[in-house]
């Protein structure tokens, strides 16, 4: 039985007399580019894998925060802003109740960390009196004072934990897009 006609993987043309059905190209030129490309690709990974395992404890924990705040723009861009309400538009903040800088602790709790439009977050500093009044009725009375409960516990996250949860709030996210 003759294998399928198939394509070149490097120059898009039909490959003539196919030896097996595992053949990828259709001559040396080709062979030898595929091959090219094949090990610029394992030297890319091979970099990647390198640059991650010299990553310090507060690099992996900015990329955690980047992709955090992604997975709460994305639960939240329709929700509106926790402190005045307003429509979330194309720019808004993963605004914190309990700021980073005083509850490093609560940083990746997704109850503590809201949708919040630029004017509150930076401009009005959090405005925190209507983020108060706010954040029970969008999480509930009960989760609000469990969020209070673990203010002042200690979270030391490891790197690999770290890892483990940059991971997971990237299939959070994947749903939303």
């Amino acid at each position: 039985m003759k294998p399928r006609a198939k394509k070149c993987d490097i120059c898009k043309r039909s490959i003539e007399n196919r030896r097996n059905s595992l053949q990828v190209v259709c001559s040396m030129a080709c062979a030898l580019e595929f091959n090219k490309r094949k090990k610029a690709k394992r030297q890319r990974e091979q970099t990647k894998k390198d640059k991650e395992t010299l990553l310090t404890h507060s690099e992996w924990l900015k990329i955690l925060q980047k992709v955090f705040n992604r997975f709460i723009r994305e639960r939240d861009k329709h929700k509106g802003c926790i402190s005045c309400g307003k429509a979330l538009d194309k720019k808004f903040d993963a605004g914190h109740f309990f700021s980073v800088g005083s509850s490093p602790e609560l940083r990746f709790h997704e109850d503590n960390v809201h949708g919040q439009c630029v004017a509150c977050n930076q401009h009005a500093h959090g405005n925190l009196i209507e983020y108060t009044l706010r954040i029970p009725n969008r999480i509930g009375q009960a989760r609000f004072d469990e969020l209070h409960r673990l203010k002042g516990k200690p979270l030391k996250l490891s790197i690999p934990e770290i890892q483990e949860l940059i991971k997971a709030y990237k299939l959070k996210i994947k749903p939303y897009l």
